[in-house]
């Protein structure tokens, strides 16, 4: 399996009272588990791995762990299990088989999952509650709102698309008979398929109007923004409409609070129009909103509704951003609506378009110059010559207006300070250099090239010059220096210079590690916030798991070259960065590690993988390595399965910190990973509860989680998954690769496992070949994102 998405928000707890089987929850479809014979069930010691020559090898003593030399060097064959058919994707936002999206890794967004206990495609309604008065009533104004308004535009269309059809007698063509924008926007559509346009003909005219009520503010990004403000809760009567409104759908109450959220005032009207807003809701699946509004509309709805069709088209895009992309192919999301059953997937497409509910892209390509003059006419000559053949045009994208704007907004401030900043003249190294020469550099390296990015921002502020180093997590602050701040902290403004009256911080520099996991809606926030002139220093490993949001920024930069670009030399130390890099480069070598830097422990099954992770993180690794299991971290591929982290923290707990989790099933001394936002993952452990919520201490700093956010954001963190994992380092490190975990496995996702260990690394080994076959081919798979493109027509011929 591929790593499940939304793993970097902590796992909701699941309420007591929520129906629907445990298996439909936690359960993941795992493609086969692999035994390795000769393990020693009752030790408690790291062991040597088996090889061909000693398959049943004994673990060393607890106070002498054999070092180890490549993981899974045996040759074993792999042994599979069948899947279990009533297991089913943790998540909403897992892939499914017949999705354009299917194996693209997850990235972002809360650990959301399906929602249970309703819509299952089944007629609903049979179970629901009398609720016959008007549900918007209740929080509408005598004033038509901007909702109203926009509700009396989608009738007035849906009547003028039901007189075409009664016209013609049968269903209406695909665009047939469209006037004004939705004709103008049509015709584009099919011009940029064709070939005779280009994408961006699309913004010349004038916009519709944005299909969803909060989207119109969405423009306020292209300005520098004053620091973010968290949402306010929706108005106690905005909800108990809504919830009026579920009930008649049979829709679980519990849902009132998302939907009012997303949909804002005026939601409960929104969703008597068009039930199928109802995928608006992180978790909502497509055939629980087919239920909802069978029970809502009766027979008038049906598979190509529009309501429908557009619903699904943006519920697709979404899912796919969650996966990292920021756009689709035209082509993947018509075959994922053919695959929801939609009649005609490409007037669904044409009716998305049109009614602005998602935007059309077709990137022009960048002339590339030759690499010399000689030879250059012949080239031109040949490209122009009959039957030569010709590059094949850029493919036509559908995406969201948010995430379009972000890619936009990064490009134009990326090139902003690429043009603004003063070329001069710094003594030093090569990055230095760049530094005082260009407003954008970037810097790519390993876990101890970090401390070249810090020695610059030192050498500046030495210059004079207001400098700053931002990093991913808390814990990447240890060598960073004493100034250096989150990302996070510095955009909502609880740490850094401050902004001025324009919402730009006072920063002649910012130096950023941990680029890799900048998604684009940061990463433009970020670019956005800095003033005219201001110098960037991009720097990270490029070989890690990348951001948990949409998006590959630091990829997509370093791709387009339209700046510098800094390789550093330096190498991680010690047998651990000698197996890391050989990881990067795709060789999963054979290390000495005389300092019992790297044990491996061979596992058959996910159960003994479990129980050994437990002892290395209690006994082991305390005794044999000294370091102590609060500092000791647990990773793993997935939240689900026998071995996943649900299974992993639940054991872990009873055995360092047994109690009944009489605070919402946590106990004082529980390590936990909060998610403040989505993409987000903050480590730390319960300190107390009050009246309040629960209080954490999360580094030097003391955290509280309001009590309602304590069920949908937080899980136990003595285990984590490499995405979650990613940025921060701790002292040992236990990776648990059971059998039935081959599936997840790539090379970001071993080199990043790998990767978060400083001074020991353990690994509970049973998928024997498949974690040297992911070494060695396992690549991550693409994402589908614009900022490259957009870079380099921006930069590309002046930067080149």
């Amino acid at each position: 399996m591929t790593e499940p998405s939304g793993e970097t928000a902590p796992e909701a707890v699941p309420p007591a009272d929520r129906p629907g089987p445990a298996a439909e929850r936690d359960a993941e479809d795992k493609p086969g588990t692999a035994g390795r014979p000769g393990a020693d069930d009752g030790a408690a010691t790291p062991e040597e791995p088996g090889t061909t020559e000693h398959p049943g090898a004994a673990e060393a003593p607890d106070e002498n762990p054999d070092p180890a030399g490549t993981p899974g060097a045996d040759g074993e064959p792999e042994s599979a299990r069948k899947p279990d058919p009533a297991e089913e994707p943790e998540t909403a936002e897992e892939p499914d088989t017949d999705e354009p999206v299917a194996d693209a890794e997850a990235r972002a967004g809360a650990d959301a999952e399906p929602v249970a206990g309703f819509g299952d495609g089944s007629e609903a309604g049979t179970d629901t509650a009398a609720g016959t008065g008007d549900a918007g009533d209740t929080d509408t104004a005598a004033a038509p709102s901007d909702a109203q308004a926009e509700l009396a535009a989608q009738r007035e269309l849906r009547a003028k698309i039901a007189a075409r059809k009664a016209e013609k007698g049968g269903p209406l063509a695909s665009g047939a008979k469209l006037s004004g924008t939705a004709a103008d926007l049509l015709a584009a559509v099919r011009a940029v398929e064709g070939g005779t346009a280009s994408g961006s003909t699309l913004y010349e005219a004038p916009e519709p109007a944005p299909r969803r009520p909060d989207s119109e503010a969405a423009p306020a990004m292209t300005v520098r923004p004053p620091a973010p403000q968290r949402p306010a809760a929706p108005a106690p009567g905005t909800t108990a409409a809504v919830r009026e409104v579920l009930a008649e759908g049979g829709a679980p109450e519990a849902l009132a609070g998302p939907v009012a959220a997303a949909l804002g005032e005026g939601a409960a009207a929104v969703l008597r129009e068009d039930p199928w807003q109802l995928l608006a809701v992180a978790g909502v699946r497509p055939e629980q909103a087919d239920g909802f509004a069978r029970a809502l509309l009766g027979p008038a709805c049906g598979p190509g509704d529009p309501r429908r069709t557009v619903a699904l088209t943006v519920w697709l895009l979404e899912r796919a951003a969650v996966q990292g992309h920021t756009a689709l192919e035209i082509q993947a999301v018509r075959a994922g609506l053919a695959g929801h059953a939609v009649p005609d997937p490409d007037e669904a497409v044409e009716t998305a378009v049109s009614e602005a509910a998602v935007l059309v892209f077709q990137e022009e390509e960048t002339a590339q110059e030759p690499e010399d003059d000689e030879g250059a006419g012949d080239t031109a000559e040949e490209a122009a010559a009959p039957g030569a053949e010709q590059e094949p045009a850029a493919p036509v994208l559908l995406g969201l207006d948010r995430y379009a704007l972000a890619e936009e907004s990064l490009a134009d401030g990326l090139a902003r300070l690429v043009r603004t900043a003063t070329a001069d003249t710094w003594e030093g190294g090569e990055l230095e250099r760049a530094a005082g020469a260009h407003g954008l550099v970037l810097h790519t390296g390993g876990e101890a090239s970090r401390a070249e990015p810090v020695a610059l921002a030192a050498a500046a502020r030495e210059r004079g010059l207001r400098t700053l180093v931002a990093v991913h997590t808390d814990s990447g602050r240890r060598d960073a220096g004493a100034d250096a701040v989150t990302v996070a902290a510095l955009l909502t403004g609880a740490a850094g210079p401050g902004r001025d009256e324009d919402g730009a911080f006072a920063l002649d520099l910012l130096v950023v590690l941990d680029a890799p996991q900048l998604d684009v809606e940061t990463g433009a926030m970020l670019v956005e916030s800095l003033p005219d002139g201001c110098r960037l220093v991009l720097s990270g490993d490029p070989e890690v798991l990348g951001a948990p949001g949409a998006g590959r920024v630091f990829a997509d930069v370093l791709a387009a070259r339209v700046c510098p670009r800094i390789a550093s030399r330096v190498p991680d130390p010690g047998p651990l960065g000698e197996l890391v890099s050989g990881i990067g480069v795709g060789e999963l070598n054979q290390v000495e590690a005389p300092g019992k830097e790297i044990v491996i422990v061979p596992v058959r099954d996910a159960g003994e993988a479990v129980h050994r992770a437990v002892q290395l993180v209690a006994d082991s690794v305390p005794r044999a390595i000294g370091v102590p299991s609060e500092q000791t971290q647990v990773v793993t591929v997935g939240h689900g399965g026998s071995a996943g982290t649900r299974a992993l923290n639940a054991a872990l707990k009873q055995r360092l910190n047994p109690g009944p989790g009489r605070f919402g099933g946590y106990d004082p001394g529980d390590r936990v990973a909060y998610a403040p936002a989505p993409g987000r993952t903050v480590t730390g452990t319960v300190l107390s509860a009050d009246a309040e919520g629960l209080r954490l201490r999360c580094g030097d700093d003391e955290v509280l989680v309001p009590r309602e956010r304590v069920e949908p954001a937080l899980r136990h963190g003595w285990a984590l998954t490499a995405h979650q994992a990613a940025g921060a380092r701790w002292p040992a490190v236990v990776v648990v690769l059971p059998g039935d975990a081959a599936g997840g496995l790539s090379r970001p996702w071993v080199y990043t496992a790998f990767g978060r260990a400083e001074r020991h690394l353990s690994v509970v080994h049973g998928v024997d070949q498949a974690l040297a076959r992911a070494v060695a081919e396992g690549v991550a798979p693409e994402r589908t994102t614009r900022l490259r493109p957009l870079l380099e027509g921006l930069l590309a011929p002046e930067e080149q």
